[in-house]
């Protein structure tokens, strides 16, 4: 969000044309999907929708009014339609006769599946109460930070009665649930003519006899509280003024990629965390301002922002101007103790008799002046989720301390919503991590046959993967495949020569800038040559050494670094080839190289095993199809060698093997699978061949 200076209005995205053949549920969904789509509007997965509809019970055949709700942990912005639940209105408004008062509120709750039109699979939210007893047939709840400035205001409701009038009410704080359901009844009964109403350090709730009415209201709102902002604020310094200037962009990355995978170690006890780092023009503006450590020791207003950023974030003494950032790495264990103990001294002053046990006591959200904010989440997209939400608070401040006083969420309630005994059950329904989830990997060769295959299987497993590779435009195109299957979240990629000492630092910096550090690398990147040794020149001799045994130990050496940083072992995982081990005719260069890559590997495995890095060889042979290493002259020098022709040589192959097998790319990748991932943590300094079975080969 930028300055209020400059007026960033929302733009009214109804389009007639697109909605006139639409039902009222498929309204509600356009609705929703286009509100979601601006940040500016909502926060992800924060805000919900409604609409009141006519339908058949199919029970009865007669008309009945159905509640269509954003279900639980749903996003607006990308929900679809079975995103909703559906909820019999005279089923929800018989449930007044069993609500025994707010200490009983959260019961409720279990009375809502018996609510349900139609066995509707989605669960309702905490939040259709308060949908549900506004008389208006339409309802929009979001989370503008335009609003919630004026909301998390020292004198919230004096300000929204001199922005709005009587067309919008103000509500003090109360806890989503029923009885804020029927606070919003009651408000809407005694101001019948009132388009909404702002919650005091929450949001904004608007309301209209059709979609797009409520929709215009909505947009309306939001761009007056932003004009009026803009207004109120046009000679106010921002922050108090800047303390900092901004390092440039590279030097951000570096001090970042130093203190992140430091961070991740710490934080990491109890499960890989991934990290975000964020140097938006937002949040370089806060963390170099002379009120950041101020408003930042109040942590946010909104539910939404506090539930995905802690109380507070933890604030690093870096200091832009002097680059003291050994000093702040020999500081940080006690930064982050400190944090720990105060968190838990929070939970002591304020738990109850049946709260929750104690969460992660770490931060999530970090500020570093002239560098940026890095957050740290049990995946790539919560993390980046976190990250955006504290936005929305800076945005938030921003706008309060322009106008009024910012006031943050009083402790005791940041608390009751943090350790809910709803928000505990919501925990306790997630899913089991997948095996690899909140690890990170490196794949050089990333754009190649295997290098892809076990990217795709480490995906499939919950781990967040970085491409690197030296082709350019096929790591483009492996990268965006993935991204689009996988989540743009989850894949990254970098051009890098693994011959080049500073490429592949780079690579590693940009790693740990993107996902916080690294836990498994797939030394990948090959080459193959054949030619008699006659016809063995010194530069094809040395390339071959340059990439498979040069550049194993530089990605290998830069790995070590990291992970030693991390203090959280590792799985260093080398595909070489059984040409490492059994010798093949005019490949003399190919076959040394991956035997020296081979005997690296073993090197490794006894440096690595006291910090737990581990370090093992997966032996392809004869990946003909989908490997890289196939194309152009290699298939026919190899064909040339056995006397036989391109499709031939797949067959002889496959007849050379015990097993009478050909060998693919995701059989290498299962292979890898196996040394990246706990089921073999006990193994290192070992090799699997995978060649339909070789006697040549068998390791020794």
């Amino acid at each position: 969000m930028p300055n209020f200076a400059k007026i960033d209005f929302l733009e009214n995205r109804w389009d007639e044309n697109e909605t006139v053949k639409m039902s009222e549920p498929e309204l509600l969904l356009y609705r929703s999907n286009i509100l979601g789509s601006d940040k500016r509007v909502t926060n992800y997965g924060g805000g919900n929708t409604s609409a009141k509809v006519v339908e058949k019970d199919p029970l009865t055949g007669t008309d009945t009014e159905v509640l269509w709700v954003k279900g639980s942990g749903g996003d607006i912005g990308s929900i679809k339609m079975d995103g909703f639940a559906t909820l019999y209105m005279d089923k929800l408004n018989a449930l007044k006769s069993l609500y025994r008062g707010v200490e009983y509120e959260d019961e409720m709750v279990g009375y809502l599946p018996y609510c349900t039109f139609k066995l509707n699979p989605r669960a309702a939210s905490i939040d259709t109460p308060l949908h549900a007893y506004i008389p208006r047939r339409h309802v929009d709840h979001v989370h503008a930070d335009a609003i919630i400035a004026i909301a998390a205001s020292k004198n919230s409701k004096e300000l929204t009665n001199e922005i709005f009038g009587d067309r919008i009410g103000w509500l003090p704080w109360k806890r989503p649930g029923y009885e804020l359901g029927l606070w919003l009844e009651k408000f809407c009964l005694d101001n019948p003519e009132a388009d909404g109403v702002v919650l005091e350090s929450h949001g904004l709730f608007t309301w209209g006899d059709t979609s797009k009415m409520c929709y215009d209201t909505t947009i309306e709102v939001i761009n007056i509280a932003t004009e009026w902002l803009s207004d109120k604020s046009q000679d106010v310094t921002v922050f108090g003024g800047p303390l900092h200037t901004s390092l440039n962009m590279e030097k951000r990355h570096s001090i970042a990629a130093q203190l992140m995978p430091i961070i991740r170690g710490f934080v990491s006890d109890n499960q890989r965390m991934v990290g975000h780092f964020n140097d938006s023009t937002a949040v370089l503006e806060f963390v170099n301002a002379k009120q950041m450590q101020r408003l930042a020791a109040l942590g946010t207003s909104c539910p939404d922002h506090f539930l995905r950023t802690k109380i507070r974030p933890l604030v690093l003494d870096f200091d832009p101007h002097s680059m003291n950032i050994d000093e702040v790495l020999e500081k940080l264990p006690k930064k982050i103790a400190d944090y720990r103990n105060e968190y838990t001294a929070y939970y002591n002053r304020c738990k109850h008799e049946n709260s929750p046990a104690l969460r992660d006591p770490n931060a999530v959200v970090y500020l570093i002046p002239g560098v940026g904010m890095i957050t740290f989440a049990k995946d790539k997209a919560t993390a980046r989720i976190s990250s955006e939400f504290y936005i929305n608070a800076i945005n938030v401040m921003r706008g309060a301390s322009a106008v009024s006083e910012y006031v943050g969420l009083p402790e005791q309630e940041a608390f009751d919503i943090e350790y809910w005994s709803l928000e505990e059950a919501k925990l306790q329904r997630m899913p089991e991590p997948k095996s690899l989830a909140g690890r990170v990997a490196l794949i050089t060769g990333g754009a190649g046959g295997i290098g892809c295959a076990t990217a795709i299987r480490y995906l499939i497993e919950g781990a967040c993967v970085m491409l690197a590779d030296i082709d350019e435009k096929a790591l483009d195109e492996t990268s965006k495949k993935l991204a689009q299957k996988y989540g743009e979240d989850v894949v990254s990629s970098v051009v890098m020569d693994v011959t080049d000492e500073n490429a592949v630092k780079t690579a590693f910096t940009q790693t740990a800038v993107d996902f916080g550090g690294i836990d498994i690398l797939l030394s990948n990147a090959g080459i193959a040559s054949s030619a008699s040794v006659e016809n063995t020149s010194l530069e094809l001799w040395n390339k071959n050494m340059d990439i498979l045994s040069t550049g194993y130990f530089l990605v290998s050496r830069e790995a070590f670094k990291i992970m030693r940083k991390q203090d959280l072992g590792g799985s260093i995982v080398f595909v070489a080839s059984k040409n490492g081990i059994a010798a093949s005719p005019n490949a003399s260069a190919y076959c040394t190289a991956k035997a020296s890559e081979i005997h690296l590997a073993r090197c490794l495995a006894l440096e690595g095993a006291e910090i737990g890095i581990r370090v093992n060889v997966v032996n392809p042979d004869a990946v003909l199809r989908g490997s890289k290493i196939w194309e152009g002259e290699w298939l026919e020098q190899r064909a040339g060698t056995y006397g036989t022709d391109k499709e031939g040589l797949e067959k002889m192959y496959r007849e050379r093997s015990m097993l009478k097998r050909s060998v693919f790319p995701e059989d290498i990748a299962e292979a890898c699978y196996f040394f990246a991932a706990d089921t073999s943590s006990k193994s290192t300094g070992n090799i699997i061949n995978v060649d339909a079975g070789n006697v040549q080969s068998f390791t020794r």
